[in-house]
């Protein structure tokens, strides 16, 4: 314990004697066997685009796969999969998530709003709460991977997720911008402060590929991530292009029905995690 210790484990990352566990436990009905945050350090890089990726190759691959969107106050993964209108039932058990096409289930607050469209307003500790209710709450069936969507930056609900969930490793999503390498520093320092692995970092709109001479132009500059993977010492990279088929897919609510194998290696990953200790 340091001399300056102030008693107050929710503020410190600091790992003693004394530090308490804030881990909940899930639902009794619950069974979730890996839970992977997907984070940035800030918003607009497309994580919720590369959560719903990670979710729909798993799913294809055999595994069940499941979706937690903690962004409550800009929560996108309903729209991803087409299922923006339809609300999430209870019973005197507990909540049930709703499921996508192909049987990915989701949870997120617009699926507990009457009307999707409404805002959310509402201050951080109602906005963490609700997060963690979504995972003692929920009843999450037979979940091999679950991938939860974070809101950008390193504030509450951040924090209550890696102290509250047993998140097993975080995917980082940037952008090729040269600023980002400090922004993503940030995520990595706080799940090294919470003793929790990043497991890859995913580039979005990393480039254009021509349609007619398959010429890639790097739109927003050259590509940085590899500098920061070896800075930070992450092993696992994916590029994800600027892609107008993919764009479309997300607007249609078809996000499941991609086609391309950007995220296939950081897949193959999280498989052999699976596999090693499963």
């Amino acid at each position: 314990m340091s001399e300056n210790c102030t008693h107050d484990c929710s503020t410190c990352g600091e790992s003693c004697s004394e530090r308490t566990s804030f881990l909940e436990a899930p639902h009794e009905l619950s069974s979730v066997k890996k839970v992977i945050a997907v984070v940035s350090g800030k918003g607009g890089v497309g994580k919720s685009l590369v959560t719903s990726l990670l979710a729909a190759i798993m799913q294809r691959a055999g595994f069940h796969a499941a979706v937690l969107d903690a962004d409550i106050t800009g929560p996108s993964i309903p729209r991803l999969f087409g299922v923006e209108n339809v609300g999430a039932e209870s019973d005197g058990f507990g909540v049930y998530p709703v499921k996508t096409k192909t049987g990915i289930d989701v949870m997120s607050i617009n699926l507990l709003l009457e009307n999707p469209a409404d805002p959310v307003v509402w201050r951080g500790p109602v906005i963490a709460g609700t997060v963690k209710q979504f995972w003692t709450e929920v009843i999450w069936k037979d979940v091999d991977f679950m991938f939860v969507d974070m809101p950008p930056g390193t504030g509450d609900v951040p924090l209550t997720v890696f102290q509250s969930l047993p998140v097993d490793g975080i995917i980082v999503v940037t952008s090729p911008q040269e600023l980002v390498s400090m922004i993503v520093g940030k995520a990595v320092r706080m799940a090294g402060m919470m003793n929790i692995p990043v497991l890859g970092i995913v580039e979005n709109m990393s480039y254009f590929e021509c349609p007619d001479c398959h010429k890639q132009h790097k739109i927003y500059g050259e590509s940085h991530v590899e500098d920061i993977a070896k800075e930070y010492g992450i092993l696992n990279i994916a590029k994800l292009p600027i892609n107008p088929k993919l764009a479309a897919a997300c607007d249609a609510g078809l996000i499941e029905l991609f086609e391309g194998n950007w995220l296939d290696g950081i897949a193959k990953m999280l498989c052999g995690e699976e596999v090693k200790n499963g």
